[in-house]
């Protein structure tokens, strides 16, 4: 007795690719993508955005123009912007009912798209991949874990969420993305302040093959800071309440140096002349404190100057598309 055919997910799925020295993965990324994801939906979408890769990336997604029955987009942007950038950039190319956003190293299975899309489509605006084990170096997996509790304090996140880079968006929810058009997105940020309908689908992560991850100690200080200032006042207040805790303190230590000087010396021996080290120690530790806020306040006025001064979020150089072989140049 023959099988029925599987029913195709209706609608149109974009799947979103930012690019960075994906030369050695993203034609074979595509060419699955293609035999793995296609048959099961009615449409499908591929933009891949080429975030300033310095290799040969643009060559290898050009060979895989001709694949039928799958939309592919490319667009180079102009200089590196940053992962988060180039993202905003495919969400704001793509024409989806739903978007999937996903690495170009292929640790996630295209495969696995699907899985999301299916949990979606019980309700939510956004599926969050999770994983029994991930697969790439401790040094992303510590980067990972510390945003992760950074995020659960500052943007209210649910402790049992992971944050990863592979998920499922909604059309209605991508609309409300797009609509940041400033020089520092935090794409899951955006996401906590527009919805609450967060579903997430445990997911296959596999080892790197080829190649070694893009995330290097700037990049991650450079995402972990896009976070901590761009979608939260939290920090000030918390040097608020630094500055006011210390202001606090002042004078249980101008007592406790007093009792120190006249009952023991404990700290401030008799050789050193009186005051010096309290003195020294009090311009040290105020002056530390008052360089955090001062640090803090001046991220927030940087960024604030940067974006009246439109600071663009990309700037595309190049885009092509299978139904449009002739590219056009963006300055």
């Amino acid at each position: 007795m023959s099988q029925m055919p599987e029913t195709k997910i209706p609608g149109k799925l974009t799947i979103v690719i930012p690019v960075y020295n994906g030369e050695s993965s993203i034609g074979a990324l595509l060419k699955t993508v293609h035999r793995e994801i296609a048959p099961s939906v009615e449409k499908l979408e591929v933009v891949t955005v080429n975030d300033g890769s310095p290799d040969n990336s643009r060559a290898e997604i050009e060979a895989c123009m001709n694949l039928s029955g799958m939309e592919l987009k490319y667009i180079e942007l102009m200089t590196n912007f940053g992962e988060h950038n180039a993202v905003m950039c495919g969400l704001n190319h793509s024409t989806g009912d739903y978007v999937a956003i996903i690495d170009d190293d292929f640790q996630n299975p295209p495969s696995e798209v699907l899985l999301l899309l299916r949990k979606l489509l019980e309700g939510y605006d956004v599926v969050y991949s999770y994983y029994e084990r991930k697969k790439h170096h401790w040094f992303r997996n510590l980067g990972s874990r510390f945003n992760d509790r950074v995020a659960t304090l500052l943007l209210n996140k649910p402790k049992n969420l992971y944050l990863s880079s592979f998920k499922v968006i909604s059309k209605d929810l991508v609309r409300s993305i797009v609509r940041y058009d400033g020089p520092f997105p935090y794409i899951d940020g955006i996401i906590f302040t527009a919805t609450k309908k967060i579903g997430t689908q445990l997911a296959r992560h596999d080892s790197r093959v080829e190649g070694k991850s893009n995330y290097t100690l700037r990049r991650l200080v450079r995402l972990w800071l896009n976070m901590f200032t761009g979608y939260s006042i939290a920090p000030l207040r918390i040097a608020s309440i630094l500055g006011l805790i210390m202001s606090m303190l002042t004078p249980l230590m101008i007592a406790f140096y007093i009792f120190s000087y006249f009952y023991g010396g404990i700290f401030v021996n008799k050789v050193i002349p009186p005051g010096w080290a309290s003195l020294i120690i009090l311009v040290n530790f105020f002056g530390g404190l008052q360089l955090l806020v001062l640090g803090l306040t001046g991220e927030y006025l940087g960024r604030l100057f940067l974006t009246v001064n439109k600071k663009p979020q990309f700037l595309i150089r190049t885009t092509l598309d299978n139904s449009n072989d002739q590219p056009s140049e963006t300055v």
